[in-house]
């Protein structure tokens, strides 16, 4: 069966759309009409389309949130721990989930697995919903007969990254806030009140002071140009990101990263905290090694990590010890190196590695908690120094003319 996204009117004339499955479209517009709805539009949810090699793959552009998804999978572990068949479990969880490019994209795989494939193979015609490492787990666990044990430890990692990651982007907002808002008072101040402020000093005879001649040119500037400043600044933006698309340049970038006293330490905690935990519910589910680092190297953002990783993966493979091969790189930090050597030797690798991330994670927070303390303070100390600044300039015309008077 295949699932059919539809448009249909109800009794009532309302317009409204949903999923259902069904072996061709007629049968899905007879099922319409037999829970009286009149269909308007019935189409293949997430029509597959040729690719210039010959695999089809879904047409479905955009993924799934991390929240979604962890969802989703903790769905999926219970319905499968509940010793419900695999596709009874997809389609429950089909009908638990509202969203309709969800529902489709459950239905899709749940149709596979009734042809007869695996639920790996069938997730993977959804390649932007479920990741290289979510696919590889999911056969790993098929392979070895614990799906739902394995399902269990993918929730939990899907919704410790949605932890983690909501907890950067809670530390970061507050700054992004904070700098919106300073920005925006220093321009209103230049383009709005320092104008009407200096204006009866910039026709007099008596030559102004410095500051105040620098103000009145940057308020000037401001006013005639700040629309194509900002224009200059969005251009420069999307520059740069049409630059980055190049691989050599990026990974240009991604070097000079390492290189920044401060930002170095932190995409290398962020990255080997990834790492580290990727690998390690990997190697739990059962997956080799090699295929393990090969699959956790992927997941790092920076380039000259992940190359980092292959050559990691070809000194293991060569025989060497995975500490060894780690330590070699350079990059990773050297707890890490010392918990993956213990769990080596205590036969508990993937336990040193998932405390190992957890430790990064936490000194990563820690990183970014004592970044945040020293950044509110400097930007009321900025905030102050700008607003003392247009006093000054404000008031030492003003202090002239007093002594001009006496």
């Amino acid at each position: 069966m295949t699932a059919y996204r539809y448009r249909a009117l109800n009794p009532q004339g309302k317009l409204v759309r949903g999923v259902l499955e069904g072996d061709s479209e007629r049968q899905v517009r007879s099922q319409l009409r037999g829970q009286s709805l009149r269909p308007v539009e019935v189409e293949v949810a997430n029509r597959p389309e040729p690719s210039s090699g010959g695999f089809r793959l879904p047409l479905l552009r955009r993924g799934i949130s991390a929240g979604d998804l962890a969802l989703l999978t903790r769905q999926l572990a219970t319905l499968v721990e509940s010793n419900l068949p695999l596709d009874e479990a997809l389609q429950a969880a089909a009908q638990q989930n509202r969203s309709a490019r969800i529902k489709a994209t459950l239905l899709q795989v749940r149709s596979r697995v009734a042809e007869g494939h695996t639920l790996a193979y069938a997730m993977g015609e959804f390649p932007q919903v479920f990741s290289e490492m979510y696919r590889a787990m999911v056969k790993a666990g098929e392979h070895a007969g614990f799906l739902g044990p394995v399902l269990q430890q993918l929730a939990d990692y899907t919704e410790q990254r949605q932890y983690t990651g909501q907890k950067l982007k809670m530390a970061m907002i507050y700054p992004f806030i904070l700098v919106g808002v300073a920005i925006a008072v220093v321009v209103a101040l230049m383009v709005f009140v320092v104008p009407e402020l200096v204006g009866i000093f910039a026709h007099s005879r008596r030559e102004l002071p410095l500051l105040t001649r620098g103000l009145i040119a940057t308020s000037d500037f401001f006013r005639d140009y700040g629309v194509w400043l900002l224009a200059g600044l969005a251009a420069l933006v999307l520059l740069v990101r049409r630059l980055l698309r190049n691989r050599s340049r990026r990974r240009r970038w991604h070097a000079l990263q390492l290189r920044l006293p401060g930002l170095s330490r932190l995409v290398i905690a962020l990255d080997t905290a990834r790492f580290a935990s990727t690998l390690s519910i990997l190697m739990a589910s059962g997956v080799p090694l090699l295929e393990s680092l090969r699959i956790a190297g992927q997941v790092l953002t920076n380039l000259v990590l992940q190359e980092d990783t292959r050559q990691v993966a070809e000194r293991v493979q060569e025989g060497s010890s995975l500490n060894r091969a780690l330590q070699t790189s350079g990059h990773f930090p050297p707890m890490m190196v010392h918990m993956v050597a213990s769990g080596e030797v205590s036969g508990e690798l993937e336990t040193m590695l998932s405390r190992s991330a957890s430790n990064q994670e936490r000194e990563l927070e820690m990183t970014l908690g004592t970044a945040m303390s020293l950044f509110e303070p400097l930007m009321v100390v900025f905030m102050g120094g700008m607003v003392l600044t247009i006093v000054l300039a404000i008031l030492l015309p003003i202090f002239d003319l007093n002594t001009m008077v006496k």
